[in-house]
């Protein structure tokens, strides 16, 4: 059971680290027309091009956190009630 665990623990810190890395070529994907808008812009309008962002990345980003803690709470709801029958099997043989 540790060794799932910490294979689990491994294969995310190497997926983290594979994001990590591919990072810097994501950031040098810039839009020229993006990029000369907003050099040309003035600062309410940078403001509201921050704020833009942040409107489009919070939400799903909370939405994907709470779907995965719902997922994983259920997963561990249904792993609780298998053993639990299990174990109600193995009293039961003992009894007869």
């Amino acid at each position: 059971m540790k060794t799932l665990k910490s294979a689990q623990a491994a294969s995310f810190a190497l997926a983290a680290l594979v994001v990590l890395l591919a990072a810097p070529s994501a950031f040098s994907q810039n839009c020229a027309l993006c990029y000369t808008q907003a050099a040309s812009a003035g600062s309410r309008m940078i403001q509201a091009l921050r704020s833009g962002i942040l409107v489009l990345i919070i939400p799903p980003t909370f939405m994907s956190v709470g779907m995965i803690f719902v997922v994983r709470h259920k997963s561990n709801q249904f792993k609780r009630n298998d053993e639990d029958a299990d174990d109600d099997d193995r009293y039961d043989r003992q009894d007869s």
